[in-house]
């Protein structure tokens, strides 16, 4: 099986595959997060249209598009390793009236130094939101977005529900990071 995928459609593909949403949590700020590492090999290199086939632990085979954000690209050599690794958490608190928001969005990208090609992709979310309803039976609450989406959590433990009451404003800080590193053949 062949897939044919860009670093940014494998940041989302990773983002939706990997991880439902988090749950929003406690009273108090509480941060919870989760990390994922996933190696891969290098079965190709299509250096004219800078293309690497990285082979699954399960065999699958899928095409990276590497843009021209990749600096060192021609560092790579078929048989090397390309880890992965995925953290993300969310933070919850109930906003305060009058409290200055916080900035909506940020992004980094910071490149490994040396010759090998690798580097982290980080990007962190503040949005405030509504509790619509909560549901301690499964647990989950459904959460109103200041543009009137809505988006339902599961919670890890009921308990981290109490407290809450429908119609509370939460702020929530959602942190992504995507590190990329190479390990050459042996």
């Amino acid at each position: 099986m062949r897939a044919r995928t860009s670093i940014g459609l494998a940041l989302a593909v990773l983002t939706v595959v990997l991880f439902a949403p988090s749950p929003l949590l406690a009273q108090k700020p509480v941060s919870v997060g989760a990390q994922i590492n996933e190696t891969f090999t290098i079965e190709a290199i299509d250096s004219a249209r800078r293309i690497v086939t990285l082979k699954g632990k399960d065999g699958t085979l899928t095409d990276v598009v590497c843009g021209p954000e990749v600096q060192r690209f021609d560092a790579l050599k078929v048989g090397d390793s390309v880890n992965f690794r995925y953290y993300e958490s969310v933070v919850s608190t109930i906003r305060r009236p009058g409290d200055a928001a916080k900035a909506p969005e940020s992004a980094a990208v910071t490149r490994t130094p040396g010759a090998a090609p690798g580097g982290t992709i980080a990007q962190q979310m503040t949005a405030v939101v509504t509790l619509a309803a909560i549901d301690a039976k499964v647990p989950s609450v459904t959460i109103t977005t200041e543009k009137g989406n809505k988006m339902s959590f599961k919670v890890e433990n009921a308990k981290n529900l109490e407290g809450y009451k429908v119609g509370d404003k939460v702020e929530i800080t959602y942190t992504q990071a995507l590190a990329v590193s190479v390990t050459p053949a042996k």
